[in-house]
């Protein structure tokens, strides 16, 4: 059974940073386009960031360009958020998914974690 499991999430002052993780049992990892989404209570999902399996294409919602980034090891079958300058405004429960195809602006991944809490104080 395949799993994501996020980790990294907490309480931070706005200006402060966090880093997600999200370790993926999804082979061969290399193979899967991995991204984050998130959900603010009483809002719908949306995408924030992915990085295609050929690893050459990153994509950003303009809401977090300059301030969060994705990367990923493959190594360790992870992905990551770092997020910095962080608002009252990102706070949400964070998604990491995986999906074949490349472009998880577009395309509903397959596969999701369970979610992890950031929660940005003003």
């Amino acid at each position: 059974q395949v799993q994501l499991v996020e980790s990294g999430g907490g309480l931070v002052q706005a200006g402060g940073s966090l880093r997600l993780s999200c370790a993926a049992s999804v082979r061969p990892f290399s193979s899967y386009s991995m991204g984050w989404f998130r959900q603010a209570p009483g809002k719908e999902r949306e995408f924030v960031a992915s990085k295609a399996w050929t690893g050459a294409r990153t994509y950003y919602a303009d809401f977090v360009k300059g301030r969060f980034t994705i990367s990923r090891d493959n190594a360790k079958n992870t992905v990551y958020l770092q997020m910095n300058s962080l608002k009252p405004e990102d706070t949400a429960d964070y998604y990491c998914a995986a999906d074949r195809g490349l472009d998880l602006r577009t395309t509903t991944p397959y596969y999701w974690g369970q979610g992890a809490q950031v929660t940005v104080s003003s």
